[in-house]
């Protein structure tokens, strides 16, 4: 399958299963929804790799080399990404993380010498436009998160989600090279994930308060922490690995943003509430966008 279309099905599990992790997350709480999912992720990617021989692609540098991406991306940047959304409400924070595209192709730039010219230039700006407007302007006022009207801690708030965003796109972009060699990427994505539950098991043991469970874990909650792990981290990781097999890592990290304007029209389904206006504008400009993108 193109990388195009891989990175675009990561994006499409990465909506559909933060559509299901909403009420797991506020039952258990951020870091410990993270944590369940994160073991369940990692015990499933555990059983795949056994099951191909994926874990013979690996070597002792490789190991280190995605679990440094893991603790770049999976930990530091997980956990920067829920501290903003403390100081500033989901669609503040989402806008922001959102940078992590940006971040993704100028990197690369510097990097790996990659390059965007042309349409794809065009497309990679309408693109990364149309998420942004999705996200900031895809609410009514009265869907405002109350958090969205605090000003404490902003500026924090915003540094926090920047590093998130920063995060994301270099543990992403540091693992090309590594996914140029035959490497295994259900087994990569095993090991980012096992280091990624490793220490947030390990802040949980140290007895941090923000690491405990709100409510006790029950069967519905734990169904949707099982959706949600297969889709997100499972399958949506798995496919960025093997999406940079073949693909320039800017321009994965580009159209694997798409998520928050995937998550619309599935709200709309759900909730039978029609987006507002910026929701739409959004949507035309990341799906006119993404078609220059494919077709150039």
């Amino acid at each position: 399958m193109p990388f195009e279309y891989l990175a675009l099905l990561a994006a499409a599990c990465w909506a559909f299963g933060s559509l299901l992790s909403a009420q797991a997350a506020t039952h258990l709480g951020a870091f410990a929804f993270t944590r369940y999912r994160m073991l369940i992720a990692m015990l499933l990617l555990w059983a795949m790799a056994l099951y191909n021989g994926g874990w013979q692609t690996l070597s002792n540098s490789s190991i280190t080399l995605l679990s440094l991406s893991g603790t770049i991306g999976i930990f530091i940047g997980d956990t920067a990404l829920f501290a903003a959304m403390n100081r500033l409400g989901p669609r503040r924070a989402g806008v922001l993380f959102a940078t992590h595209a940006l971040f993704s192709v100028l990197l690369a730039y510097f990097w790996l010498g990659e390059t965007l010219w042309g349409l794809t230039l065009v497309g990679s700006s309408l693109l990364l436009s149309g998420v942004m407007i999705a996200i900031l302007f895809g609410k009514r006022q009265a869907e405002q998160h109350q958090w969205e009207n605090q000003q404490a801690g902003l500026i924090t708030g915003v540094a926090l989600g920047l590093l998130a965003a920063l995060c994301q796109a270099v543990s992403t972009l540091m693992l090309k090279p590594l996914m140029l060699t035959d490497i295994d990427a259900i087994a990569a994505s095993a090991v980012r994930m096992s280091i990624g539950f490793v220490l947030h098991l390990l802040i949980f043991l140290l007895g941090f308060k923000v690491a405990r469970s709100y409510l006790p874990l029950t069967g519905r909650v734990l169904l949707m922490v099982i959706i949600n792990a297969t889709l997100s981290m499972v399958l949506g990781m798995t496919f960025i690995l093997q999406a940079l097999k073949h693909g320039d890592a800017g321009m994965v990290a580009m159209l694997s943003s798409v998520s928050p304007v995937l998550l619309l029209p599935m709200l709309w389904l759900v909730y039978k509430r029609t987006p507002a206006w910026g929701a739409w504008v959004g949507a035309l400009l990341t799906v006119l966008g993404t078609v220059l993108i494919i077709r150039h």
